[in-house]
Order: C-alpha cells, then sequence, then structure tokens
C-alpha cells in the first residue's frame, strides 16, 4: 500500500484573514468588484476568494502567484474540416 502525502498548507495566515475579511464582506453584500471598489456586488464564492488572495499578495502576504501558462500547443475552437469529395 503507498504512503499518502502530507499537505502542506498552500497560503499563509495572513492571506487566509484576507480571504476571510472578503468573504464576510460578500455575505453582508458589500464587496465589490474592480479596481477601487467601483464595479457591481459580488456574489460568487470563487470571485471573492479571489479577491482576498489578490489582496494579501499586494501587501506581501505568503500567497502563490497565479498560475502561469504553460507555452504549449494552443487548442483551436471550431469546426473540423470536412473531409474532400471523390468524383
Amino acid at each position: 500500500m503507498a504512503t499518502r502525502k502530507k499537505s502542506t498548507q498552500k497560503y499563509g495566515k495572513a492571506a487566509s484573514k484576507s480571504v476571510e475579511r472578503a468573504m464576510k464582506k460578500r455575505n453582508k453584500g458589500t464587496l465589490k468588484s474592480g479596481k477601487g471598489g467601483k464595479g457591481g456586488k459580488v456574489k460568487s464564492r470563487k470571485q471573492a476568494i479571489a479577491i482576498g488572495l489578490s489582496e494579501a499578495r499586494k501587501k506581501g502576504a505568503n500567497a502563490k502567484s497565479k498560475r502561469k501558462t504553460s507555452g504549449g500547443k494552443k487548442k483551436t475552437g471550431g469546426r473540423k474540416k470536412a473531409a474532400s469529395k471523390r468524383k
């Protein structure tokens, strides 16, 4: 049987406090999106967490930065080309 890997904490205490504050504001209905809180009300739980982590990063708290996208092959959307018709 394989041994389980110990989970490490993703974010520091300051980051958790910042997220907690954002969640409380969201529940009250006073959390706003956008620069300077000039956007609309935040209703999404995920968006509230993102705002909290973003503010924590600005303050220099231990919150890992956003994932960098790999420079791999880009997926293309749209339709596939139809097979060529033979005569």
